[in-house]
């Protein structure tokens, strides 16, 4: 189904890898590893600096996604073409908590 950022996936399947990093595997057979450490800044998401929160994380078969206990998630499609939102996704986290830094 078309959405705005694409043509929308469902994460199936993730592996939690040292260093903040997860494995993801989609309903279309694609895999991704994208390092979350950059994303890592501000109240909900600096959270999950927390290794022990952050290996929490878990595939909603309701939305299709990974979330968190603490309410963190990203749009399934997002992950899924994680390289053409990345850098965008995280100077907005950096602008925005900067000060944090």
């Amino acid at each position: 189904m078309p959405t705005p950022f694409g043509t929308y996936v469902n994460v199936r399947y993730l592996v939690v890898l040292p260093g903040y990093l997860l494995q993801l595997q989609f309903d279309d057979g694609s895999e991704r590893v994208i390092d979350f450490e950059p994303l890592l800044l501000g109240p909900l998401w600096g959270a999950l600096r927390d290794e022990t929160l952050f290996a929490q994380v878990r595939v909603n078969s309701d939305t299709g996604t990974i979330e968190w206990p603490n309410g963190a998630d990203l749009n399934p499609v997002i992950l899924h073409d994680w390289p053409e939102y990345s850098e965008q996704i995280i100077a907005e986290r950096r602008a925005r908590y900067a000060a944090i830094v």
